[in-house]
């Protein structure tokens, strides 16, 4: 009786380990499978992604083109403003300018008319009178 004990004993060890190796390799198969079938399915899953990056990109610089171009529309539109502004406060500044000219040129003058100096007016109607009188004296000098 205790050589079949011994023998039970010894069968089932060996079922137990029989079971093991075959329950292992029933796992070591199913992860191989797994990472097979995510290796198949991840390549499409890459290839989905891809096409959604892409179309995500487009409509980004899509989005960003349009912003880009109403920003340098009101940039020019800011700038036409701008540049409307300036020249109408130059030509502002000018006509003050000639003002501020005019009224110092009499006051200098007008000073200087006080001390006796003759003004450029004065001395354009004598350099005329001087060239009509040379012209006259050369006449009496050819007729004599």
């Amino acid at each position: 009786m205790a050589k079949v004990a011994v023998k039970k004993k010894a069968a089932s060890k060996t079922n137990l380990l029989t079971d093991v190796k075959h329950y292992g390799r029933q796992i070591w198969l199913a992860g191989l499978g797994a990472y097979a079938k995510a290796g198949q399915e991840g390549a499409g899953y890459l290839k989905e992604l891809v096409k959604a990056g892409e179309g995500v990109e487009k409509q980004g610089k899509k989005l960003v083109t349009g912003q880009v171009e109403a920003a340098n529309s009101q940039i020019d539109t800011v700038k036409s403003s701008v540049s409307d502004n300036v020249t109408s406060v130059k030509s502002k500044v000018e006509v003050q300018l000639d003002k501020i000219e005019k009224a110092f040129d009499r006051r200098v003058a007008s000073a200087l008319n006080r001390f006796g100096i003759p003004s450029r007016q004065d001395v354009d109607a004598l350099s005329a009178k001087l060239d009509v009188l040379n012209e006259l004296v050369a006449r009496v000098a050819k007729t004599q």
